[in-house]
């Protein structure tokens, strides 16, 4: 495809997000724009396949496709043994309130820091029956899930989130290695508005400070006086077998051995492998907490038939998500090819000022990552851009102002991460708390606005202070 369309690349996207509204339906909204976006370009209804293929057929989608079907194995090894339900009523002998289901969901999103996809699906599948009881709806469950998971990944030095950042500053100025890189990032952190007041407005939303508005606000009372966590003709997004299958009959939970330990292993093993290769080993540690329970399910006598079905039950369960994710990087492919981020840089450069860059680069991150549903291709893009004109203004020192300009940028990719109906930690978020993702979407687009709005309102202020 063409590199450049000019105006006409973003038509792709912006169908994709608009129909997603009108229909409700996902996977329709980005098919049908997938399809406009090849026909604009001139490649004709071949160009569609060709266009999966390209999407697709790469390692990247490979690495979260096998994660997904990971995560729903061990779901489905969860829900067989008893062990949600275990530490459902574990939670429930606590007597919580409902502002206590809240802040125990936001508290155990943080506690989950390491991997942005796991946090959304764990948080939601371990804290959606308790939620449910405390009648809380699931359009508030998925936002809590999301909320706390790129939010948080993108504000602690241990994560893939930091390494990959710290990765596209190597070789800018004086940023000479990973460790001149991650210095910058850790500083970076504070000025990271938007992350940092994502995160406190669950804490103060859950505890009542901050009442909860727009369509949420509709949500919760349908929630707590109808007693429905969903809306009449809501469409889950996930599959039914990991909402309603049965426990194995006759068999003992333990909660440590069928709960805490599997998510322990993925834990350590995450975290391990960070610190001793570098990397978090997020799918191998999936895998390595399916092995250990699989064995453990099977001394307690589920026999090994069972067991395979269970885990394909998982696998059938996260389908939906799966297909979603399939179409949302296909249409960031798209993107790509069409030159939707480059027309936005060029339309764009000519009002960039010292004083103006923080907030410039901010927005400029937001509407890619919103557009195109990816914050990691957002950095792709902008960092290379944004961080060498801080350093020319700067005098090729590392000062505030280039890592107010770096955190800006990171916290503009978080926000279309975190609230874009293409975003695959939103599409996880809804599927873990098994909300209908456009009602998830909805309801979280007015907090994150907010959030969004004050972060642009600072780092205009910031700008000023720092330049002047």
């Amino acid at each position: 495809m063409e590199p450049d369309l000019g105006i006409l690349s973003i038509i792709p996207a912006a169908m994709a997000i608009i129909l997603a509204f009108v229909t409700r339906n996902a996977i329709y909204s980005l098919a049908v724009a997938c399809l406009v976006g090849v026909l604009i370009a001139g490649q004709g209804l071949r160009g569609f396949p060709t266009l999966m293929v390209n999407a697709l057929g790469n390692p990247g989608f490979s690495w979260i496709f096998l994660l997904e079907l990971f995560i729903g194995i061990l779901i489905a090894f969860f829900i067989r043994t008893g062990a949600i339900q275990g530490f459902t009523q574990f939670m429930a002998d606590k007597n919580l309130s409902r502002v206590g289901v809240q802040l125990s969901t936001w508290v155990l999103g943080m506690f989950v820091f390491f991997s942005d996809y796991f946090s959304p699906l764990f948080v939601g599948t371990t804290m959606r029956s308790l939620s449910d009881k405390a009648r809380i709806s699931r359009e508030k469950l998925a936002y809590i899930a999301d909320s706390t998971s790129a939010p948080v990944s993108v504000l602690v030095p241990i994560t893939g989130w930091a390494v990959y950042i710290a990765g596209l500053l190597i070789g800018m100025g004086p940023i000479l290695d990973a460790s001149d890189a991650m210095s910058v990032f850790t500083q970076a952190i504070p000025y990271n508005f938007y992350a940092l007041l994502s995160v406190l407005m669950v804490g103060l939303i859950g505890m009542g400070i901050i009442p909860d508005f727009g369509p949420m606000k509709g949500a919760e009372r349908r929630a707590m006086d109808e007693g429905k966590v969903l809306r009449d003709g809501a469409v889950p997004l996930i599959g039914k077998e990991l909402t309603e299958s049965p426990l194995f009959p006759g068999i003992k939970t333990n909660l440590f051995f069928n709960f805490i330990l599997p998510v322990l292993i993925v834990i350590s093993v995450a975290i391990g492998t960070y610190i001793t290769l570098g990397s978090a080993k997020t799918m191998e540690a999936f895998l390595a907490a399916i092995v250990a329970l699989g064995i453990i399910i099977r001394i307690q006598g589920i026999p090994l038939n069972d067991i395979m079905e269970t885990a394909m039950t998982g696998i059938k369960g996260i389908m939906p998500a799966v297909m979603i994710l399939a179409f949302a990087y296909t249409i960031n492919q798209l993107s790509k090819d069409m030159g939707t981020a480059k027309y936005m840089i060029d339309i764009s450069q000519g009002y960039l000022t010292p004083a103006l860059l923080p907030v410039l680069s901010y927005l400029l991150a937001a509407v890619i990552a919103f557009s195109t549903g990816t914050s990691w291709g957002t950095f792709a893009i902008v960092i290379p851009i944004a961080v060498p004109m801080a350093l020319t203004y700067s005098g090729g020192e590392i000062t505030g102002l280039v890592c107010a300009t770096l955190a800006a940028v990171a916290g503009g990719g978080v926000f279309g991460d975190h609230c874009s109906p293409l975003s695959d930690t939103s599409i996880l978020a809804s599927t873990g708390a098994a909300s209908d993702h456009i009602d998830h979407v909805k309801t979280q687009i007015p907090y994150a606005l907010v959030v969004a709005v004050i972060s642009g309102i600072m780092y205009i202020g910031l700008g000023w202070i720092l330049v002047g």
